[in-house]
């Protein structure tokens, strides 16, 4: 029997409640006891001075692919994160008929990446997830079963409403993939093929998903002009099918749309009144960061990415491109719109022909390329194959303390890992909050911080045995200190691991040690248990 004592450091649990000086013992991989500890152990962390916390959680995950490639995930577990939800924004892995894998990875690499290290040929999410588990992940592993992914399985990647038959094919689908451990499901409704559904589907789908007592994560389908609507259809959802509602990465965007926040709280408000589940997650940043195949008009990706390209390499094609995106398409997010050629960046591209454009924005490019932003934009997009990330700066401090106060809201990172210059969330999001918002700006207490990192994400997943430091639980534990505690990642130099890290615990294995990671591969595949 392994055993492991942790002495002399202050115990935040994850529940909220007020931190204490305690004592904590692991054995077997799982919490056996918190209080004054005298008995001896195999290994001993003196944790005087530093808080000793849950092992954090990430409910907005992009590490689907480069789990399986590098599997410690060290953007991760170096800021204390134990656990990570893949699947995100209706865009992932699995479900995928091999019919479909030359596009699909296409479609997928500007959000996860691209290889061909591995053997696409999985089909299924269980397929999928025994990949990850053979990988011996870092952290542990969850997954929701994506909506565009159940989508094109059922019908293709073209834009129009599904039959009655092929609903219910969907439905078969989600209730597969629920049976092999999902955690729910996921939607992004900027994402092709997500983007062509109208709410009923997803409806549907999120009946079967309410059995299962799981979640329905979304992207949804405007956070700029028509923010209020896209809110509306997203409690209907939630009302009409029972599920549980989480919205991905929550944020008003543009300064159009600034006067909108508090019409967009109330909305939350009502839907508490009414009954439904809700809740959100953020990265505290005011810049985001998707791939760079959004900003284009959801017609330009009918068909899937290689139709794109098709379209892309058209003349007057281009011409109905820039028509659209100087007026606008009613229901659709315009990133130039709302955020400018200007202040949209290139994180991420394929091919070394257009590595100079990382780091630049569009309006950088087009001037190093000699053409407008526009031209500059395409040019990129078809050139790699729709294999481009991107960064967009939208909000206001003041947005993302106002969003990160409320009950609702939980932490997540949201980050890329495909190569380039990613986003500073994907090494910082948990230690900015800790190190900026806590200590510096005082704007919510260290147990408040700890507990939507912790406790509060384990409860919007139903996660029974881990988020709070209890005997019982699976001993994922973070220790940091305090006051040191901080990100060090820029937009210009985004590839640092933070300060104040000092251990971090997975399943009662040491993954961080002072500060440096030890090798340990210690991670699970969380899988979905039915209530």
């Amino acid at each position: 029997m392994s055993s492991m004592l942790i002495k002399n450091g202050r115990i935040i649990d994850g529940t909220g409640a007020a931190g204490f000086s305690a004592d904590l013992l692991v054995k077997d991989g799982k919490i056996a006891a918190i209080g004054t500890i005298d008995q001896p152990a195999d290994k001993v962390i003196d944790a005087a001075g530093l808080v000793v916390a849950p092992g954090f959680i990430d409910t907005h995950s992009h590490s689907d692919l480069d789990v399986l490639l590098r599997p410690q995930v060290l953007p991760k577990i170096m800021q204390g994160i134990t656990t990570e939800l893949l699947g995100q924004d209706g865009v992932s892995m699995a479900p995928l008929p091999t019919q479909y894998i030359s596009s699909w990875r296409k479609n997928l690499a500007g959000l996860d990446g691209d290889t061909e290290q591995i053997d696409w040929t999985y089909e299924t999410t269980e397929n999928y997830l025994k990949m990850i588990e053979a990988a011996k992940p870092g952290l542990n592993e969850m997954y929701l079963v994506p909506h565009g992914n159940i989508r094109m399985e059922a019908m293709g990647l073209d834009n129009r409403l599904p039959t009655e038959e092929e609903i219910e094919k969907m439905k078969a689908i989600t209730r597969r993939e629920m049976e092999a451990g999902a955690m729910g499901l996921s939607t992004g409704l900027i994402y092709i093929p997500c983007a062509y559904s109208e709410s009923r589907e997803i409806i549907e789908m999120c009946k079967v998903v309410a059995e299962y007592d799981g979640v329905f994560v979304i992207h949804q389908r405007s956070e700029a002009d028509t923010i209020l609507d896209s809110m509306k259809e997203v409690i209907e959802i939630g009302r009409k099918s029972g599920v549980k509602v989480h919205w991905s990465h929550f944020k008003v965007c543009g300064k159009q749309n600034w006067d909108k926040i508090d019409a967009v709280l109330e909305l939350l408000d009502e839907a508490k009144k009414e009954g439904i589940t809700v809740s959100f997650d953020q990265y505290p940043y005011v810049a985001g960061s998707t791939m760079m195949g959004a900003i284009l008009p959801p017609w330009v990706h009918d068909g899937g990415t290689n139709k794109a390209v098709e379209r892309l390499a058209d003349p007057e094609l281009r011409k109905k491109m820039v028509h659209d995106m100087e007026n606008g398409i009613p229901g659709w997010d315009n990133f130039v719109d709302f955020a400018g050629f200007e202040n949209i960046y290139v994180t991420s591209v394929k091919t070394e022909k257009n590595a100079d454009a990382v780091g630049l924005s569009i309006v950088e490019l087009a001037e190093k390329r000699g053409v407008d932003p526009y031209t500059a934009a395409f040019d990129l997009l078809m050139e790699e194959e729709n294999a481009v990330g991107m960064v967009d700066f939208y909000g206001t401090e003041e947005h993302v303390k106002r969003f990160m106060m409320r009950p609702e809201m939980n932490a997540c990172t949201d980050g890329l890992l495909c190569p380039g210059k990613p986003h500073p969330r994907l090494y910082g999001s948990f230690v900015r909050i800790l190190g900026k918002y806590v200590r510096e700006e005082k704007l919510m207490s260290l147990e408040e911080g700890v507990h939507k990192m912790t406790g509060k994400p384990a409860s919007v997943l139903s996660l029974k045995d881990r988020g709070t430091l209890t005997v019982g639980n699976w001993a994922d534990i973070t220790i940091f200190d305090p006051e040191t505690v901080i990100d060090k990642g820029t937009f210009t130099d985004p590839i640092q691991f933070p300060e104040g890290i000092a251990y971090v615990i997975v399943n009662g294995e040491v993954a961080v040690d002072h500060g440096k990671h030890t090798g340990a591969l210690n991670g699970q595949v969380v899988r979905h248990k039915k209530s």
